[in-house]
């Protein structure tokens, strides 16, 4: 499913690295961070994000491997179709395409509720209306071709992290009074704080998605994979010391990078940083755009080609995909209520680690794709986490919705072969 020649495609390594960072540094680390002090208060909270990112790296590793082998789109759909075969691998792609589309949604509305306020409009059909129009607008751009996203995409990387580094700046050359926090001492509400921590450092298992649009593939895919996670657990653990020694009482600020920047530079940096918010979820949602169509085309390439939504243009985009992606969650968006669906988007992020994980194992056992046993020593870990995350970290009913998709997705994929089986007789 690639798009042509390496010379032809529209990413390179720096675009590539630009949208893993993309995909970790949302809106969650500007919110994160109290939730953490919660359970891991003082220092304990820099620890949480350090060895957070720690535990996560076999995961990315386990990516970056296999990513590297797969010159094509899709990620953990082609990983799963190589390893397990055709069936699992569509089924791995309905969770994962029907994650991406929610969260897309998700943080389109919230996005829109959060700077209506700021230019007048009221109501909440006014405030969907503009979301619908802020997702054509981002589908605009995406379908004008690969090469004009990796730009937009790695512009508003760098516009968003702009803030989050004078913060850290400001926080290397304060001279103010500062609270002295408390050291840490580790217990059994570190798991609960990593648990936390976790959903703000995922995100670089997009990398692999789009990589058969990207030159030099089998290296740029495993150096961006690791370096975005690496990149972006850096700057965590930086956000962290400048709110642990700016916020006394860290646990209870709602907003606690925009509050650490208002004491350690000033009400200009707290304003600078809290529309950083802003701007973090707009790029957040147009890498979504960007990245989720390519969930549909790989499954729907293991699948026949299944109604020619496999199909990608010379210029990198799969219209028709990204045309289904548009009108699925322009819906969504008008419905307006989305705000549990971020339960299936965190457990399907995880059902990806350990597909990914055990596609690893399985080729690496196999010894295909130019892969060995010990190559495969990041995937127990992987799976280890991935378990253990979705066991600790899940509720009952976030179980139920992902078995209701999983359901769903079956149903699907049933009536779609059947109809493909049953339409040269009828």
């Amino acid at each position: 499913m690639s798009s042509g020649g390496d010379g032809s495609r529209a990413v390179g390594t720096f675009q590539l690295l630009a949208l893993g960072v993309n995909g970790i540094v949302g809106v969650g680390i500007f919110f994160v961070p109290a939730a953490v002090a919660a359970s891991a208060p003082g220092f304990g909270t820099v620890w949480v994000f350090g060895l957070t990112g720690l535990a996560l790296l076999p995961a990315a590793l386990a990516f970056a491997r296999l990513g590297g082998r797969f010159d094509e789109d899709g990620g953990p759909v082609v990983f799963a179709r190589a390893a397990f075969g055709e069936s699992f691998s569509a089924l791995v792609g309905w969770i994962t395409y029907v994650s991406a589309f929610f969260s897309a949604a998700a943080v389109l509305v919230g996005l829109t509720q959060a700077v209506a306020p700021l230019v007048g409009l009221d109501g909440p059909v006014a405030r969907r209306l503009a979301a619908l129009t802020m997702l054509s607008l981002i589908v605009v751009v995406v379908a004008s071709g690969l090469r004009l996203s990796a730009w937009v995409w790695t512009g508003l990387t760098v516009l968003k992290l702009t803030p989050l580094l004078l913060l850290l700046a400001a926080w290397a050359v304060y001279s103010g009074q500062t609270v002295t926090p408390a050291p840490a001492q580790p217990s059994m509400g570190w798991l609960r704080a990593g648990l936390t921590a976790m959903f703000a450092c995922q995100g670089f298992e997009v990398v692999p998605v789009i990589a058969g649009q990207v030159r030099s593939s089998a290296r740029a895919v495993p150096r961006a994979t690791v370096g975005s996670l690496v990149l972006a657990v850096t700057l965590y653990i930086g956000l962290a010391c400048a709110c642990v020694v700016a916020l006394p009482d860290l646990a209870s600020s709602s907003a606690p990078l925009v509050d650490a920047a208002g004491v350690l530079g000033g009400a200009g940096l707290g304003t600078l940083v809290f529309l950083g918010t802003s701007v973090s979820a707009g790029a957040i949602a147009f890498g979504m755009i960007v990245v989720t169509p390519r969930y549909l085309s790989s499954m729907a390439a293991g699948e026949g080609g299944l109604f020619g939504l496999d199909r990608i243009a010379a210029d990198g985009v799969p219209r028709r995909a990204l045309f289904v992606t548009w009108v699925l969650v322009a819906a969504f968006v008008a419905a307006g209520e989305l705000g549990e669906l971020f339960a299936l988007s965190s457990l399907a992020v995880l059902m990806q680690f350990g597909v990914t994980a055990a596609a690893l194992l399985a080729l690496a056992f196999r010894r295909e794709r130019g892969l060995r046993p010990r190559d495969a020593w990041p995937a127990p870990l992987t799976l280890l986490v991935a378990v253990g995350l979705a066991a600790f970290g899940a509720t009952a009913r976030e179980g139920l919705v992902a078995a209701g998709v999983v359901a769903l997705g079956l149903v699907a994929l049933w009536w779609a072969r059947r109809s493909r089986a049953a339409g040269p007789s009828s």
